[in-house]
């Protein structure tokens, strides 16, 4: 359904607090937290160390030394079904393993790094509504790359809070490219997601050449950001 959700606050690394273990979370609030690897590891190493760190924070969260038991939807969206877990979504890209959590909103994270191996004009034709890769057409090939991976963080973001995957339709929520800005807003979203003005999309920028989103269905969330530190998360 039709309506408008502007997107103009970015995070950078810079706004993020060191912290290694987690505060309380309130009801109002949403925590994302960022951790920044010292060097590349392979995706599938990345991928096992996030889940170790991730069971780290939903322990702390929870005030319990019991490991959390890890599920995963009909789509993949993983989550613990016990009781006093708070909801929570990760990601990872390059550099850069994201997590969020919030006490009673479903939540969808996404970070990607910015690459120039493919051609965004084609992909942008392939995935997005006629209209977003018109306007992203329009731009200089720089901004170009930049937009079309902020689309595709939102996207994927407000995919992953439903719980879908890409077979969602990533032209089935539709943005609008603010001009001579690297704001976007929502306008459109498929009818069984409710109303593009019920949802809260925030971005992120983690690290140089990485773009990351936040989306959640409700009311506006304080996000409080916080730095995970390399040892809390290798412990």
């Amino acid at each position: 359904m039709t309506g408008t959700n502007g997107i103009a606050q970015a995070w950078t690394a810079d706004d993020f607090t060191d912290r290694e273990l987690p505060v309380a979370l309130a009801a109002d609030e949403l925590h994302l937290w960022l951790w920044r690897m010292d060097q590349p590891f392979p995706p599938r190493q990345v991928s096992a160390l996030a889940r170790r760190a991730l069971g780290r924070l939903l322990q702390a969260y929870a005030g319990t030394d019991v490991a959390p038991s890890i599920a995963h939807g009909e789509h993949g969206k993983p989550f613990v079904a016990e009781a006093g877990f708070p909801h929570f979504n990760l990601s990872h890209s390059g550099c850069c393993v994201v997590f969020a959590f919030a006490k009673d909103h479903e939540i969808g994270v996404d970070v990607e790094m910015i690459s120039r191996r493919h051609s965004t004009r084609d992909l942008a034709r392939r995935f997005y509504a006629a209209e977003e890769a018109a306007a992203l057409d329009a731009l200089a090939e720089d901004e170009r790359e930049i937009a079309f991976m902020h689309l595709w963080t939102c996207k994927e973001a407000v995919l992953k809070s439903l719980g879908r995957g890409l077979s969602f339709g990533l032209d089935r929520v539709r943005f609008e490219i603010v001009p001579g800005t690297q704001a976007v807003a929502l306008r459109s979203i498929a009818e069984e997601a409710g109303h593009a003005n019920e949802w809260q999309l925030r971005r992120f920028e983690p690290a140089p050449g990485h773009a990351g989103a936040l989306a959640w269905r409700g009311p506006s969330l304080q996000v409080r950001t916080f730095r995970l530190r390399a040892e809390a998360a290798a412990d």
